[in-house]
């Protein structure tokens, strides 16, 4: 791992716990901050998934120890992350990154939370309770994503090695 590729995922890290909370959609119990699945589809998008999967992980983590998270972010970003990459790493194609963002956090991400909220959160619902909200926020933040990545591309401030710009 190189400078260029630790400075890149600490920028975003800082990029993602600031602007957390810029654009919040409230989704039943849970809140919706696209922002943290814009960051998820940029990183899988420019270092891979699992540098995606740290950065992830740690506004996650951040966002909790400030006291602007809520646990429910690790399953839902983690998962959307970790699909994300993979998808982009197999086909280099943005939307279907996007996708693994969506599919990943909407469905991977709510089975993984249910239990956490159930069991340690004291949440009494029943486990598709979580499809909608992840869904809604990962949805228009992996959408964010795409079009910075695509503004990026078209002004050449990046290029991506698996051709992975919008035309």
């Amino acid at each position: 791992m190189n400078i260029r590729t630790l400075t890149m995922a600490a920028l975003l890290i800082a990029i993602g716990v600031v602007t957390a909370h810029t654009i919040v959609i409230p989704a039943g119990v849970a809140k919706a901050f696209p922002m943290q699945h814009a960051i998820n589809v940029i990183a899988a998008m420019l270092l891979g998934t699992p540098m995606a999967v740290v950065i992830a992980f740690m506004i996650s983590l951040l966002r909790n120890l400030l006291g602007t998270g809520s646990l429910l972010a690790f399953p839902g970003s983690i998962f959307g992350a970790l699909l994300a990459g993979f998808l982009f790493q197999k086909t280099g194609r943005p939307l279907l990154t996007m996708l693994g963002e969506i599919v990943g956090t909407s469905l991977l991400g709510a089975l993984a939370a249910f239990p956490l909220a159930a069991y340690v959160m004291g949440f009494e619902g029943a486990w598709l309770f979580f499809i909608l909200p992840f869904g809604i926020s990962s949805a228009s933040g992996a959408v964010i994503g795409v079009f910075v990545m695509g503004a990026l591309c078209k002004s050449k401030a990046i290029n991506l090695r698996k051709g992975g710009c919008l035309k």
